[in-house]
């Protein structure tokens, strides 16, 4: 890519909007855009130079990083939706198509084909550290694509992270952002369920913190989200479960985990009971808030000490089959995603 080149950064939302801001500091040339108004504003006041439409921002670009809710924003932006032109169309050949979304993997690995059919370049790298990260530019990016092109987007990967991994070809790092996703979302729950029943056998939260946290227990969903307030002071359940990573956005990509655990035949149980719990957690509620505060959810569908029972339990939790349909709640505040690493 040139020296002095143009980064189309198409997404500006609760991630997007930051990173996009990084590229500015850092000296890039950036035209950002985004479909909501106020994230449009907020980019704008936040020094961030806007264009008049994605296709705008794409026609003069040598970039185009895209941050958007699902794969089917990519692919139509892409191809063009509603009579508009797409960004393959718009772009000049030879364009790096840079999509940081979270989508499928099957949806990703098409994107890459639609790009490269086009005449473009294509690199995936969704992202992980939540909207901190994004700020602060500690995100982690997985990235997957061509060994070459992974090298010409890596310096600016670098702005707006502290860790790039190249995890192999197209769709690669979708793959890795699921499967991480997928430990975390069933950790979390774990770690949820462990501080309840320690509650019920009078446990103190800091005593179980202590002893987890330096035994075999111990994990990012323990020691940096820990979902009771007091052991972790920066948590989010000391701001009651301000995100941090929305549960709706766990609950979405649990879903995509699901969607790879099905489609490739992987015997999982505990993947499809960690997404169904997610997904009625963003269903009752729980959409906008922390995905630590699972455990409010778990504190409120438990009976008293002498564990009679489970009250309001999903179906799979109270001993259904596991893999039913998901309806993921999607979270129309986030135009974009990252979870934390």
């Amino acid at each position: 890519m040139p020296e002095d080149y143009t980064i189309a950064f198409l997404g500006l939302g609760h991630m997007g909007g930051p990173m996009a801001v990084n590229l500015v500091k850092a000296g890039y040339t950036v035209a950002g855009f985004d479909v909501v108004p106020a994230a449009l504003d907020a980019a704008r006041a936040a020094g961030v130079p806007v264009a008049a439409s994605a296709a705008d921002a794409a026609s003069g670009a040598a970039v185009v990083l895209t941050m958007f809710p699902s794969g089917r924003n990519v692919l139509d932006a892409y191809q063009g939706s509603d009579g508009g032109p797409g960004l393959l169309a718009a772009a000049a050949p030879g364009t790096m198509f840079l999509d940081c979304s979270t989508i499928n993997v099957d949806e990703a690995r098409e994107a890459a084909r639609l790009a490269i059919d086009a005449g473009h370049r294509s690199v995936d790298a969704p992202v992980s550290g939540g909207v901190v990260g994004a700020e602060a530019g500690t995100l982690t990016f997985m990235v997957g694509g061509d060994p070459e092109d992974f090298e010409a987007v890596r310096p600016l990967l670098e702005v707006m992270g502290r860790r790039v991994v190249h995890c192999g070809a197209h769709g690669a790092g979708q793959a890795a952002k699921i499967c991480n996703n997928l430990i975390l979302g069933a950790s979390m729950i774990a770690v949820s369920e462990a501080f309840v029943l320690g509650e019920k056998l009078g446990l103190s939260h800091q005593a179980l913190f202590d002893v987890a946290s330096a035994a075999s227990g111990q994990c990012w969903a323990l020691t940096t989200n820990c979902p009771v307030p007091g052991p972790v002071p920066t948590s989010p359940a000391n701001r009651d479960y301000q995100p941090g990573f929305a549960g709706a956005l766990m609950a979405k990509d649990l879903k995509l985990a699901v969607n790879a655990l099905q489609s490739t035949g992987v015997a999982a149980r505990v993947g499809p009971l960690a997404a169904e719990i997610y997904d009625t957690f963003a269903a009752k509620g729980g959409a906008g808030r922390d995905f630590s505060g699972i455990i409010t959810d778990i504190r409120d569908r438990s009976d008293g000490p002498d564990g009679a029972g489970h009250k309001n339990q999903p179906a799979n939790v109270a001993g259904g089959a596991p893999g039913t349909a998901l309806t993921t709640t999607a979270n129309s505040a986030a135009q974009d995603d990252g979870s934390p690493e």
